[in-house]
């Protein structure tokens, strides 16, 4: 899955831009300009998808941008971290388990599984390759 999501970046009348995911209503933000504020999603959008796993509830499927909507993905670690939590969660598979199978404890599998502890991208490949899954990056605009 694609960890990038539409938002709309809506104008406020005394300035600035609110900006909301639809498919993520707990990404909310705001900024003083566009920039600033495609900026500020990225963070909400990455903090809000964090939550889902927090709550050990699926990651909401992006749908296609509407006319008018800007696309924002995760940063890519982040995006890792969210394909490892669910292909667990599709095979049923505990960080327990995870943790035998990596040779590592249950509390370094907690940490790669959480979009808000910095890992290092080779140790969430590492683990999305023993739930059978392997990250691909593409390059283009979103």
């Amino acid at each position: 899955m694609r960890y990038a999501y539409p938002c709309a970046l809506i104008p406020e009348e005394g300035g600035g831009y609110s900006v909301a995911f639809p498919n993520v209503p707990e990404a909310l933000t705001c900024a003083d300009d566009r920039d600033e504020a495609l900026a500020m999603a990225e963070d909400a959008l990455a903090v809000a998808l964090g939550a889902y796993v927090r709550c050990r509830e699926d990651i909401p499927v992006p749908t296609p941008a509407s006319p008018g909507q800007e696309i924002v993905a995760v940063p890519l670690v982040v995006a890792a971290k969210l394909a490892l939590y669910t292909a667990m969660r599709e095979q049923g598979m505990t960080k327990v388990g995870l943790a035998r199978l990596l040779g590592l404890s249950e509390g370094a599998v907690r940490k790669l599984v959480n979009p808000n502890h910095r890992s290092h991208i080779r140790q969430v490949e590492k683990a999305l390759r023993k739930v059978g899954r392997r990250l691909v990056v593409e390059d283009g605009t979103v």
